[in-house]
């Protein structure tokens, strides 16, 4: 498979992304910044005084316990110290205890300002993320990118929040911590500093380092995750399919390579890491090394080493000593900061090439007002093409970014209150025609138009609300029936829900179930059967009684009674309003004021029912091969039912 085969929208986009972490900061940032700014005084606080028990115990033992040395602080002028032994003993054991109390309580106050803004940013990422997903073109859905658009919502909006909290704060800590043990080292003693700190470029530079090779293997990793889900989720979706032809060991072996491929991603990163924190520490090691040598060659020979000169104190060694063991975890730390940088960086370009996925199909800017709607629909001819998202991307003015055509000069009209049918072989682009109207799709070339409006004009929610549309593919949402029912119209109350409910004769099943109107259809609505939920759907339709009506096989799903009766709901139904219908059993569309027959996305026939068996041709033909028994069948269900 060719790398443009295995190209997802996230891959094409992600490309142009620009300083993803600094853009993160730049749209989320505002308005959170009280808790950021708190967070991190915060954490300053709390870092500068867990420095401060060490330095008051070299004090203590220089002045209090040996009494080489005047019982002094750094910023603290004498007159505020004790000058008797005792009282600096309990003075020193008080600011200790002091200082531990300052640590613990902005610690605190760190934790919860952090995790309020990260969270907070993490939250506003996935519903902006939900919220651009949801306006996206249905052409992005075609391209089934479910687990990319799942590992954006959850895994990289984590990533993120991770990042916020842990590594920035943990940065923070770093910089506070190794500038402040800095500022005490020096302060007390500047030529063993450079000895106990000569570590430190060589940690800057395997830091460098490890940030460019790290980067592209996170980058493979997060797309690895995204095929991950994406596999996951058809899985899971198919799992009738794949139980009913038997084909378990085949979805095993591609969820086995997929898990493959991510695992042998993961450990890509992961020998990184594994090799970094340990030369981390190592070096960190080395520094603390360095300073007990001197530091004790010092003390044991009470002479300066090499070309060092005047005197160490006991106290400022076990200074020295307890810093640089303080100042290896922040160092080693920097690799698990890395690590949540580099993922950020990879996830942030996600989100954000999700964020900038172009929306074709959206409002105009100054939309036209078609209420009232009176229901004339034009198709003008109407040419349409699926795209696909790298061409039209890297498509220049000049060149073709679209792929086969689909639909080709398609022109009729449907004056109100009229039906108009669509019948054809399986692939004519008969359901494609009607997504054009509620702009699912735009066409190409050529224009869509109701009561004399571009649709491309109208404000998507008034044209979908003008437009009711009832799928072969019908969907239920995990809740009551009456939920699903009353969807898009969650104002309705339980009267009208009844009520459309009968008229798609949808009522008498509901009510034999144990809890009616209030039973829970489940995932997808499976525990209901096709025909039930197809009844639902009609149900909705019926309650939004729009001057539109979209029926796309709308009664594929049912048993030849069933449908039936729901044709007597349907024909009373379209009674008033323009009907566009698309049918396979053309027994349900021989009354309809006009019938449209397709074949490769082309108008081959149109006419009249009677016209169009009197031509002979293939609408005769497809009429022919459904006829005689089949309808023999249906009249004696008719008289039966009556």
């Amino acid at each position: 498979m060719s790398s443009h085969d295995d190209e997802t929208p996230f891959d094409v986009y992600r490309e142009d992304v620009d300083r993803p972490l600094s853009r993160l900061f730049r749209e989320y940032a505002p308005g959170r910044l009280g808790w950021f700014s708190v967070g991190m005084l915060a954490n300053f606080v709390a870092r500068m005084a867990s420095l401060v028990p060490p330095l008051l115990l070299g004090v203590a033992i220089d002045a209090v316990f040996i009494g080489e040395s005047p019982y002094a602080l750094p910023l603290v002028p004498d007159a505020w110290l004790p000058t008797e032994t005792m009282d600096q003993f309990w003075f020193t054991i008080a600011a200790i205890a002091i200082s531990f109390l300052v640590v613990a309580l902005f610690t605190w106050i760190y934790g919860v300002t952090a995790n309020l803004f990260a969270h907070d940013v993490m939250h506003a990422v996935r519903v902006d993320c939900f919220q651009k997903m949801q306006r996206l073109d249905t052409a992005f859905f075609d391209e089934k990118q479910t687990g990319e658009v799942m590992a954006v919502l959850n895994n990289d909006t984590q990533n993120l929040e991770m990042f916020l909290d842990n590594a920035l704060m943990n940065s923070a800590r770093l910089l506070v911590m190794v500038g402040g043990i800095t500022a005490v080292l020096f302060y007390l003693n500047w030529q063993l500093a450079f000895v106990t700190l000569f570590a430190v470029p060589a940690m800057v530079l395997f830091t460098l380092w490890f940030m460019r090779v790290v980067e592209p293997r996170y980058v493979r990793q997060r797309s690895a995750v995204g095929r991950m889900n994406t596999r996951l989720e058809n899985a899971i979706s198919g799992i009738g399919l794949t139980k009913t032809t038997s084909s378990e060991s085949y979805e095993t072996e591609r969820v086995r390579d997929s898990s493959r491929n991510l695992f042998e991603r993961t450990m890509a990163v992961l020998k990184l890491s594994y090799l970094y924190r340990p030369g981390m520490e190592l070096l960190a090691g080395l520094a603390f090394a360095a300073t007990f040598l001197v530091g004790g060659l010092w003390l044991a020979t009470d002479t300066a080493p090499g070309p060092l000169t005047g005197t160490l104190s006991v106290g400022d060694f076990v200074v020295f000593l307890m810093l640089t063991q303080r100042i290896v975890d922040p160092l080693a730390e920097v690799s698990n900061i890395v690590d949540q940088y580099q993922n950020a960086k990879a996830s942030s370009e996600r989100v954000f090439g999700l964020m900038d996925i172009p929306v074709h199909v959206d409002d105009p800017e100054d939309p036209v007002d078609i209420v009232p709607v009176e229901g004339r629909v034009t198709y003008d001819d109407v040419t349409f093409s699926y795209d696909d998202t790298a061409a039209r991307r890297n498509a220049t003015a000049t060149e073709t970014a679209f792929e086969e055509t689909v639909l080709e000069n398609i022109s009729f009209e449907a004056a109100p209150g009229e039906t108009v049918a669509f019948v054809g072989p399986t692939g004519a682009g008969k359901s494609t025609v009607l997504k054009l109207l509620l702009r699912l799709y735009d066409a190409q070339e050529g224009t869509v138009r109701i009561d004399g409006h571009d649709v491309r004009e109208v404000a998507l929610a008034d044209l979908r609300s003008a437009v009711g549309y009832v799928s072969q593919d019908t969907f239920l949402f995990d809740g009551t029936i009456a939920d699903n029912v009353r969807y898009g119209h969650f104002e309705a109350d339980d009267e009208t829900v009844r009520e459309a409910a009968e008229a798609a004769q949808a009522h008498e099943f509901i009510v034999d179930l144990p809890e009616g109107y209030d039973t829970r259809v489940g995932e997808r609505g499976v525990k209901l059967s096709g025909g039930q939920r197809q009844r639902i759907a009609l149900a909705r339709a019926v309650l939004a009684d729009p001057e539109i009506l979209i029926l796309d096989e709308a009664t594929s799903a049912v048993d030849t009674k069933t449908e039936l009766q729901i044709q007597r709901s349907i024909d009373r139904l379209t009674e008033d309003r323009t009907t566009l219908t698309i049918a396979h059993r053309l027994s349900t569309v021989k009354d309809a004021d006009t019938i449209l027959v397709l074949e490769d996305g082309e108008i081959v026939e149109r006419g009249t029912h009677e016209g169009l068996l009197a031509a002979q041709d293939r609408y005769a033909t497809l009429w022919a091969a459904q006829a005689g028994d089949r309808e023999s069948a249906a009249e004696t269900l008719i008289d039966g039912d009556d």
